[in-house]
């Protein structure tokens, strides 16, 4: 199984980290990368507005109004989260604050949705607790990227 890349893009679609762990896919250059995270930021924005009227579903929450009338609220949509071709899988995992990481590997791959969580982890602990980092900025952290390789390289010699 591989792990072919990791995109990370900010709340406002801006590139902030793209690396490459595995051959296989298609070689972009710095601006195919700088386009792809702007276009899927505006389709994720579209998606998330795109869900049934009629929602009603077991996971809807219920509150009552002033009037003690309940009401049903639908969960809020979390826009594309996979997308799966034949030749890879993207795995979209995206933060409360609006940033998105995305993880593209093989489409057999297992458990994609942890590898993404423990990534986001590593982020969280090396990155966003890193006094010298700016939100919202490229990520610059050497201590991310030997934590990052170091749990990847061994997913890819599986």
């Amino acid at each position: 199984m591989v792990v072919y890349a990791l995109i990370i893009i900010n709340k406002a679609g801006g590139l902030i980290y793209q690396r490459d762990f595995a051959e296989g896919l298609n070689k972009l250059n710095i601006n195919d990368y700088l386009v792809l995270a702007g276009t899927f930021h505006g389709v994720h924005a579209i998606t998330t507005r795109l869900y049934p009227l009629s929602h009603s579903s077991p996971t809807t929450t219920t509150s009552t109004t002033s009037s003690n009338i309940p009401t049903t609220r639908p969960d809020p949509p979390s826009g594309i989260e996979v997308l799966e071709t034949e030749n890879f899988r993207l795995q979209c995992f995206s933060t409360l604050t609006g940033t998105k990481f995305l993880l593209f590997t093989e489409p057999q791959q297992p458990n994609v949705d942890k590898i993404v969580g423990k990534i986001y982890e590593l982020y969280a602990d090396y990155v966003m607790k890193n006094p010298f980092y700016q939100l919202e900025m490229p990520v610059r952290c050497e201590a991310w990227e030997r934590k990052l390789v170091g749990y990847v390289r061994p997913l890819n010699s599986r």
